[in-house]
C-alpha cells in the first residue's frame, strides 16, 4: 500500500480547495499544486507548491521535481479552465487553451509523475458530463465540451496502462457546482460536491477503473 499523500492540481479555489480541506481532514498529507496559491489554501495545514501550471511541460515540470521520489497515494487532477463558444462565436484560442488545460494537462501529470505511483494509488481526473457525446442535447461549448471529451478518453487509456502496475483511474463528473467557474451558479456547493468525488475514489477498484462516474454514484455514459 502506497503512502497517504494525495496530490490535488488546482487546489487553490473551488473544488479543488475542498478536496485539500477534506483530504487534510482524513489525515492524508497534501501537496496542493497551483500556479498562485490563494489566502484560503495558505490557511490549510497542505504542501503548496506555486507555479505548476499543467498547460505545459515547464509548469508540470515544477511539481515533479518538488514531488521527487515521494511516492503518491492519490493524484487528482483537479485544474481546468472554461470559456462559452458558440458557432456565431468561435475562438480556436480559447479551444485550444482549454485542450490545453483540461485535455494535454492531466495526461502531462500523470505522465510526469507515473514513476511516483505504485500498486494501490488511485488517479481521479476531474471530468465533466459535458463531454459525454451521449449526454449533448444543447450544443455550443466546443472547446469545453471537446476537452472534456478528450480527456475521458486518455483517462481510459491510462487506466489500461497503468493496471497492470495496480494502479486505478476515475473519471469523475462534480455535478453542477456553485464556482467561480459557473458564476456561482450551480445546483451543489464545492463541499458537497469534494465529498462526492472523494466517496468515488474510496470505492474505486481494479475492476472499475476506466469507468465514468457522477459525485453521487451513477456511471455516465460517453
Amino acid at each position: 500500500m502506497p503512502s497517504s499523500l494525495t496530490v490535488i492540481t488546482g487546489a487553490n479555489r473551488g473544488i479543488g480547495l475542498e478536496l485539500a480541506r477534506q483530504s487534510v481532514a482524513r489525515g492524508e498529507s497534501v501537496v496542493a499544486a497551483v500556479r498562485t496559491a490563494s489566502p484560503a489554501l495558505a490557511e490549510l495545514d497542505v504542501e503548496v507548491i506555486e507555479g505548476v501550471d499543467v498547460a505545459t511541460n515547464e509548469g508540470v515540470g515544477v511539481l515533479v521535481e518538488a514531488i521527487g521520489k515521494r511516492n503518491i497515494f492519490r493524484l487528482i487532477c483537479n485544474a481546468g479552465v472554461l470559456t462559452r463558444e458558440t458557432l456565431a462565436d468561435l475562438s480556436m484560442d480559447r479551444i485550444r487553451w482549454q485542450l490545453e488545460v483540461n485535455a494535454l494537462g492531466p495526461l502531462r501529470t500523470v505522465g510526469g509523475l507515473a514513476n511516483q505511483l505504485s500498486r494501490g494509488s488511485q488517479v481521479g481526473i476531474v471530468t465533466s458530463r459535458m463531454g459525454s457525446i451521449a449526454d449533448n442535447t444543447s450544443g455550443s461549448m466546443y472547446g469545453y465540451r471537446m476537452s472534456k471529451a478528450a480527456v475521458n478518453a486518455a483517462g481510459v487509456s491510462l487506466s489500461r496502462d497503468l493496471a497492470p502496475a495496480g494502479v486505478t483511474v476515475a473519471l469523475l463528473h462534480p455535478g453542477y457546482v456553485r464556482t467561480a467557474m459557473t458564476g456561482h451558479n450551480g445546483y451543489v456547493d464545492p463541499d458537497h460536491a469534494a465529498r462526492g468525488l472523494l466517496a468515488r475514489l474510496d470505492d474505486l477498484t481494479i475492476e472499475t477503473s476506466g469507468r465514468f462516474w457522477h459525485a453521487d454514484g451513477q456511471e455516465l455514459p460517453w
